[in-house]
């Protein structure tokens, strides 16, 4: 494991053109002006049919829509966007082959299908380079990019693909197939697996950190909580690093932990195939369909005989999912859970909008969500929830037939429903395609999806 200091660089070749600010000594508009932000132009490469909607707060740039500033003598457009009340397609996805996104903290990620050196894009806030260094000209590192541009990150090989994305509140982590995973962003708690330095300037940060494998294994997943990362090897064991004040790291201490270290607890036997975190919950599901967890949980996410609110390692919440059969999805936000089983039953508890009706905001146990409120009914049996997300305050969930259904609270339009009031039961969402996968964050949402026909 290498920490790799990265310098931005423009690439052309025959497949690949950049312009790059970072390298020219051309003079930059002022960042109020009307095309103020760097533009990075390459030419459409787009082999497949894969769709990107985004939705939710756009002043931070997470959604990839330029946002004009409306001032007067200015160029005026005729659409504002401070807020997107419903999915709009985004024109990045058109350009390019997206296979992976991830929502963080007010920025998004996204992995596309090349094999150019620029395989992962980033938008929104950049504060402390969790997508990347970008800079319009010397020593002015942007701290906001309101629309995807490039993270380059040092591959061996142009022929390596990215298989996994994850976004946390300040840090990135980017799966690959066989390179193992690159973290960028703040690393003030370990969250990056890499030594802690307190006087670290995260700010227009060129560093990038390579963990090839864990205890010669190779890693297959990643996930990323709020100061936390989780990482999941081909055997099915778990590490974790970063932010442990709420034992989300399962390591069995309350510290931060600087590299990825084995969870302890009950998973140290299993073969674990999912992790699932947004905030400091942490659940995990084996390969018999068995619900495992750790971390946060102040609202009963976590149940213990002894009621602690910070459990530091890993449990088994066998009894706890007792007679709902074999998990094949989980979900973990800020203050609930969300399962679903192999028949499609979608199952949610904790404290928070959980999508049983206004009356319901604390639930000990889980309760199964009415399957008619996924589409279920006499004239279609067969509907069923396959895919579930959690963001900090919002629930999704997708069906068989590719629908998505949206619930909780409605911060700056994440539900993606039209209008900014919460939603106290699942909603199907207007999106003009059949959805594949949604992610979910604090204020807005992303999903990929293929077209109906």
């Amino acid at each position: 494991m290498n920490s790799v200091k990265v310098v931005l660089r423009c690439r052309i070749s025959s497949v690949i053109s950049t312009r790059c600010y970072a390298t020219t000594k051309k003079k930059i508009p002022d960042p109020d002006e009307e095309e103020s932000l760097p533009i990075f132009q390459y030419p459409i490469s787009k082999t497949s049919d894969r769709r990107m909607y985004v939705w939710g707060l756009a002043e931070t740039g997470a959604l990839g829509i330029h946002m004009p500033r409306g001032k007067k003598g200015r160029k005026q457009y005729k659409r504002d966007f401070s807020h997107c009340w419903y999915p709009m397609r985004s024109s990045f996805a058109e350009r390019f082959d997206v296979s992976q996104v991830a929502a963080g903290y007010g920025f998004t990620v996204a992995a596309i299908k090349t094999t150019c050196q620029h395989k992962v894009f980033g938008t929104g806030i950049n504060t402390d380079s969790q997508i990347g260094y970008h800079a319009p000209r010397e020593g002015h590192p942007l701290e906001l990019l309101l629309s995807h541009a490039p993270i380059y990150l040092p591959y061996k090989s142009l022929e390596t693909k990215i298989t996994g994305l994850s976004a946390g509140r300040a840090h990135t982590a980017i799966l690959t197939d066989n390179e193992g995973v690159f973290t960028l962003g703040n690393n003030a708690y370990g969250q990056c697996g890499r030594r802690i330095n307190a006087n670290e300037e995260y700010k227009g940060s060129m560093v990038s950190h390579n963990i090839k494998k864990l205890f010669n294994e190779k890693i297959v997943e990643v996930c990323c909580g709020q100061d936390h990362t989780l990482f999941l090897t081909e055997g099915g064991k778990v590490y974790a690093c970063g932010w442990g004040a709420d034992g989300q790291t399962g390591l069995g201490t309350f510290e931060n932990q600087s590299y990825p270290a084995p969870v302890k607890g009950d998973v140290t036997s299993e073969k674990i195939v999912k992790l699932a975190s947004t905030g400091d919950c942490v659940l995990a599901l084996n390969d018999r369909g068995e619900l495992f967890g750790w971390g946060n949980s102040e609202y009963g996410q976590i149940p213990m005989k002894n009621p602690l609110q910070q459990v530091n390692m890993s449990y088994s919440l066998l009894e706890f999912t007792k007679g709902f059969g074999k998990l094949v999805d989980i979900a973990a936000g800020g203050s609930f859970c969300l399962i679903v089983n192999e028949a499609g039953d979608a199952f949610v508890w904790g404290y928070g909008l959980l999508g049983l009706g206004p009356n319901v905001q604390a639930q000990a146990k889980p309760r199964q969500i009415p399957p008619g409120l996924f589409g279920r009914n006499e004239f279609n049996p067969d509907c069923t929830v396959k895919k579930v997300a959690c963001g900090i305050g919002h629930l999704a969930a997708i069906t068989n037939t590719g629908d998505l259904y949206m619930w909780g609270r409605n911060r700056q339009g994440c539900l993606g429903l039209g209008h900014l009031k919460d939603q106290y039961f699942p909603l199907k969402v207007s999106i003009g395609a059949h959805v594949i996968k949604v992610s979910c964050s604090v204020d807005h949402s992303v999903a990929v999806c293929k077209p109906f026909v």
